[in-house]
């Protein structure tokens, strides 16, 4: 695969390229092999139907990044990641940690509890957090737990998005504790049902999302924000797609809620202006400096 890791995220109209789009060319470099990485993994258990092959795709992809981490893989992508991981010290845990929440994906098909869908949550989501978090610089330990939060609130909102195309794959990833305390059955979902129940289920669980970014903001710092730039416009566009779910009462089946382009585009550039503003006025660029972070 000689695909390089820039031209995966050019191709891509996602959340990740607008949000990322405007940092300094070594940082956003490097976020684009985190994404091309992110991508591709979940490429390979998304595309196609043989599990069997996933499997061993999976398991092959999992090899060659530890070949890459030794020193060279076949892969571009994972060459161009080990090294990004080299110079932004980044801990080879997280990126095992992605594979390992992809590898739920081809073994779990229903969740019991809230705790374990929080599991897969930190599993697939805030580990690519952890990782853009060594890639801004920081400094305060707090950033961890923003970026974990945040992971967790990014993930609910893209399940509660998603979930008419989740259930024609078989999945549901509502906690089924949930449902039974809603009074949904698995085959409402399945049958995408949109029941007054249903709607009493999306209500609490877009509350539970919207506590996650709550808990995700109050723990970036006031120093730490500008380096956090990027990471502030995911918040804000996840948090407006979870806003509209809520105004369509929850109707997630009659169409898929987003976003616009546009719209990303017109909050890319609020938060780039209200930054450039604020930093221009204090002598600095924000995002250029990479600071001593404090321990991890």
């Amino acid at each position: 695969m000689n695909i390089s890791a820039t031209a995966i995220t050019k191709s891509s109209n996602t959340s990740f390229y607008y949000s990322f789009t405007l940092l300094p060319k070594q940082k956003r470099e490097a976020i684009h092999a985190v994404y091309a990485f992110c991508r591709y993994t979940d490429d390979i258990v998304d595309e196609g139907t043989d599990q069997e092959s996933k499997v061993v795709r999976l398991r092959k992809w999992r090899m060659e990044l530890g070949r890459a981490l030794r020193g060279t893989s076949s892969y571009l992508i994972l060459n161009q990641l080990s090294a990004v991981a080299r110079k932004f010290n980044i801990p080879v845990d997280h990126f095992y940690e992605l594979i390992q929440g992809m590898e739920m994906d081809l073994t779990t098909t229903r969740y019991e509890t809230f705790d374990a869908l929080r599991e897969y949550c930190t599993l697939v989501a805030s580990s690519v957090g952890l990782m853009c978090r060594q890639i801004f610089g920081y400094r305060n330990a707090s950033t961890r737990e923003y970026a974990i939060n945040l992971g967790i609130a990014l993930q609910l909102t893209n399940i509660l998005r998603d979930i008419a195309e989740d259930a024609k794959r078989g999945r549901i990833y509502l906690p089924l504790e949930d449902l039974r305390r809603f009074g949904c059955t698995e085959e409402d979902i399945l049958n995408c049902r949109y029941t007054p129940e249903f709607v009493n289920l999306m209500r609490f669980e877009c509350e539970r999302a919207s506590r996650y970014f709550d808990m995700a903001r109050d723990a970036l710092m006031n120093e730490d924000k500008r380096y956090f730039f990027a990471a502030r416009i995911m918040w804000s566009i996840y948090a407006h797609t979870l806003r509209r779910i809520m105004r369509s009462n929850y109707n997630v089946f009659e169409k898929r809620i987003s976003v616009p382009g546009l719209m990303k585009v017109l909050i890319t550039f609020r938060y780039w202006l209200s930054n450039t503003l604020k930093y221009s006025w204090l002598g600095r660029s924000w995002g250029s400096e990479h600071p001593t972070p404090q321990p991890r």
